[in-house]
């Protein structure tokens, strides 16, 4: 059974930093891509940003610059460290390996007061 479960999220003041976690299991999370995604209040989810096997990544327009994906396979986790956060940036934050597309755990809610 794949399972997905993020954290780290929380309240953090515009400019201030975060660095959110998740951890999978039930898959071989080496050979997953894995990928952050959000979905703000009255918005559809989005792609923040991905990280391959092979630890190439790729961001959205919005984060670059100010967010970073990265990977422990010793662990099974991603994780996502964002800085400069904007309200811009709040919202759900969930993670998925790209091979299990349908898969999506409870997310982890950053709110980012002006």
């Amino acid at each position: 059974q794949v399972q997905l479960v993020e954290s780290g999220g929380g309240l953090v003041q515009a400019g201030g930093s975060l660095r959110l976690s998740c951890a999978a299991s039930g898959i071989i999370f080496s050979v997953n891509p894995m990928g952050w995604y959000r979905q703000a209040p009255g918005k559809q989810r989005e792609l923040v940003a991905t990280i391959t096997s092979t630890y190439s990544t790729n961001y959205a327009d919005s984060v670059k610059g100010r967010f970073t994906i990265s990977r422990d396979n010793a662990k099974n986790t991603v994780y996502l460290q964002m800085n400069s956060l904007k309200s811009e940036d709040t919202a759900v934050y969930y993670c998925n390996a790209h091979r299990y597309p349908e898969v999506w755990g409870q997310g982890t809610l950053v709110t980012v007061s002006s």
